[in-house]
C-alpha cells in the first residue's frame, strides 16, 4: 500500500510542474475546497445538541455516500493514477491491488473534504463517551465505505467508460448536474422555512439503516443509550464494507483475466436467433421506403450522436423540469406545460446541420421537390413521434400538480398548436440558415456561422411566436368574453392549427429546399 501511496503522491507532484497554470488551478482548488469544509464543519458542529441534528447528518452521509457512488461515471478520467487497466501486466493479486488502490484511493482533496464533513456529522450527534468511542471508529469506516464503493463502480464500469457510451454518458452529467441543482435548490428552499428541518426526519428514519450512514445512526443510538440499535447498525455498515470490498475484488479479477474486443481473433458469424432486420421493436412499425428510413436515422441520430443526444436531452429534461418547479414553488401555471413543446420544437432548427459530414449523402439522394418534400416531412414526422406524446404527458402532469383540470384542453391545444408552429418555422430555418455544428470538442457552432446560428435560432422562434398569434388570440377572446364553457374548442383547434401549419410550409418550402440544397452543403461542410 505504501508504495501505491508514494506513486500516487509523485504522479501528482511531477503532474503540477508540467505548468504553472495547472498548480495555480490545483492550489485554488484546495483553498476553496478547504473554505467549503471549515464553513460546513462549523454549522455541523454548532448543529450539536439541537433535535434535528440527526436528521440532518444521516440525510447528508447518505448524500456523500451517493455523490461517491455515481461521480467515477461522470468523470471517468478524473484519476487516471487508478485506472486497473494500466496494472493488467503487473504481477498483483487481486486481494493485495485492492488494498493498495483503497489506500492510494484516500490521497486527495475529494476524501479530505469528505473526511471533514463525516467529522462534522459525528461531533454533531456524539454525547458522552462511549458515543465518542463510536465516532472514532465509525468515522473512518463511513469514508472507506465511500471510497471503496466508488472504486468498485469504476472498476465495473471501466469499460463502458472507456467506450463511445461512456464519453456519451460523460456528456450528459452537465445536465444530470443541472437537473440535481434545481432539486438541491428546492430542498434548500424547504429547509429555511420555520422548523423547515423537521421535513429530513422520514427521510433520516429510512437512512439511518442504509449503510455508510447507518454508522452515523449508530453514533447517535449509543448517544440515546440504545445500544442493541447501534450495534446493528454498525455491524450493518461493517457488512456493507466487506460487500463492497468483496465485489471490488472481484470486479477486479474479472477485469484483469477476461477478453476484450480489443483480444477476440474475429466477430462471430451472426447466427439465427441474432439475424434479422436491422430495425426491431416499435421503429419497425414504420412505413416502407424513404420516410421510414428517414425517420430511423433521425431517432437514431438522437439516441447515438453526443451532440444530439445532449440536446434532445436537454430539451426533455428542462421541459418537465421548469412546470414542476414552477408548481412547488408556488407560482406554477398549466400554461408552463408550453415549455415542454418549446424545448422539443427547436429540436427542428438546423436539421441539415444536425448531420455533419455525412449531408452530402442526403444532399445525393434529392433529385426532386417530391424527394425534398418526403425529406421535410419524415425529419417533422420523428421528432412529431417522441414531442407529440411527451407533450401531452407534461401538460397532464402540470394539470395534476396544480389541480387545474378544467384548464387542460385550452393548455394542450396550446401546447400542440406551439408544436406544429416550431417545427414548421424549423424547415424554414433549416433552409435558409444551416449551420455548420463541429463534431470534435464543445463548440456547437463553426468559426463564422454565429450570425446564422442566432438567425435560424432566434429568427425562428420570433416568427413562430408570430405565428401563433391567432390561436392565443382565440383563447384571449374566449376568456375574455367569459365563455369559459367553450374553451375545450381550443384543443382542437390548436391540433389542426398545428398541423395545417406544417402541412403548408412543408409545400411552401419542399422547391426551396431543393433549390437551395448546394449552398446548404457548403453552409454545413464548414466545419
Amino acid at each position: 500500500m505504501s508504495v501505491f501511496v508514494r506513486i500516487k503522491l509523485s504522479l501528482l507532484r511531477n503532474g503540477l510542474r508540467q505548468s504553472t497554470g495547472r498548480t495555480a488551478a490545483f492550489v485554488t482548488s484546495i483553498v476553496l475546497a478547504a473554505l467549503v469544509a471549515a464553513f460546513q464543519l462549523l454549522g455541523l458542529v454548532l448543529l450539536r445538541g439541537n433535535e434535528y441534528a440527526e436528521a440532518v447528518v444521516v440525510p447528508l452521509t447518505a448524500l456523500l455516500a451517493l455523490g461517491w457512488a455515481v461521480m467515477p461515471l461522470f468523470f471517468a478520467d478524473g484519476d487516471e493514477t487508478l485506472d486497473p487497466t494500466r496494472l493488467a501486466m503487473l504481477p498483483l493479486r487481486p486481494q493485495r491491488l485492492v488494498g493498495a488502490m483503497l489506500g492510494a484511493s484516500l490521497v486527495g482533496i475529494g476524501p479530505a473534504f469528505t473526511c471533514t464533513l463525516l467529522l462534522g456529522a459525528v461531533v454533531a450527534v456524539a454525547h458522552g463517551p462511549a458515543a465518542a468511542v463510536v465516532a472514532l471508529l465509525a468515522l473512518p469506516l463511513t469514508l472507506l465505505t465511500c471510497v471503496a464503493f466508488a472504486r468498485a463502480v469504476a472498476t465495473a464500469n471501466v469499460r463502458l467508460l472507456t467506450s463511445r457510451r461512456g464519453r456519451d454518458l460523460a456528456v450528459l452529467s452537465g445536465l444530470l448536474i443541472a437537473v440535481g441543482a434545481q432539486v438541491v435548490n428546492l430542498g434548500l428552499q424547504k429547509l429555511s422555512e420555520p422548523d423547515g428541518l423537521s421535513v429530513l426526519e422520514p427521510a433520516a428514519e429510512v437512512l439511518r439503516w442504509v449503510p455508510p450512514a447507518a454508522a452515523v445512526g449508530a453514533v447517535r443510538a449509543v448517544s440515546d443509550g440504545e445500544y442493541a440499535l447501534a450495534l446493528a447498525q454498525f455491524a450493518l455498515s461493517c457488512a456493507a464494507l466487506a460487500v463492497t470490498l468483496w465485489w471490488w475484488q472481484r470486479t477486479l479479477h474479472r477485469l484483469m483475466v477476461s477478453p476484450d474486443v480489443s483480444t477476440l481473433q474475429a466477430a462471430e458469424e451472426p447466427t439465427g436467433a441474432t439475424r434479422g432486420t436491422a430495425v426491431r421493436g416499435p421503429l419497425a412499425l414504420l412505413p416502407e421506403g424513404r420516410t421510414g428510413a428517414v425517420i430511423v436515422r433521425t431517432l437514431r441520430y438522437a439516441w447515438r450522436d453526443p451532440k444530439t443526444k445532449v440536446g434532445w436531452a436537454s430539451s426533455l429534461g428542462v421541459g418537465v423540469l421548469l412546470p414542476v418547479v414552477f408548481a412547488i414553488q408556488g407560482n406554477g401555471s398549466p400554461y408552463n406545460a408550453c415549455w415542454a413543446a418549446g424545448m422539443l420544437g427547436i429540436q427542428m432548427y438546423n436539421q441539415f446541420g444536425q448531420d455533419h459530414s455525412g449531408f452530402w449523402m442526403v444532399a445525393s439522394t434529392i433529385a426532386s421537390t417530391r424527394d425534398a418534400y418526403v425529406e421535410l416531412r419524415a425529419r417533422m414526422l420523428a421528432i412529431a413521434l417522441v414531442a407529440v406524446p411527451y407533450v401531452c404527458a407534461v401538460s397532464v402532469l402540470s394539470a395534476l400538480l396544480l389541480g387545474a383540470w378544467d384548464r387542460l384542453p385550452e393548455v394542450l391545444g396550446l401546447a400542440l398548436g406551439l408544436l406544429g408552429v416550431l417545427l414548421a418555422t424549423g424547415v424554414c430555418s433549416s433552409t435558409y440558415f444551416a449551420y455548420s455544428i463541429p463534431e470534435e470538442g464543445t463548440k456547437n457552432v463553426a468559426p463564422g456561422q454565429g450570425s446564422l446560428a442566432y438567425l435560424s435560432i432566434f429568427g425562428g422562434m420570433l416568427g413562430g411566436a408570430l405565428a401563433c398569434a391567432p390561436l392565443l388570440a382565440l383563447t384571449v377572446w374566449l376568456h375574455v368574453s367569459d365563455a369559459h364553457g367553450a374553451l375545450w374548442v381550443v384543443l382542437p383547434a390548436g391540433v389542426l392549427y398545428g398541423a395545417g401549419v406544417c402541412a403548408v410550409t412543408l409545400r411552401v418550402m419542399a422547391p426551396r429546399t431543393a433549390a437551395r440544397l448546394p449552398e446548404i452543403l457548403a453552409a454545413v461542410s464548414r466545419g
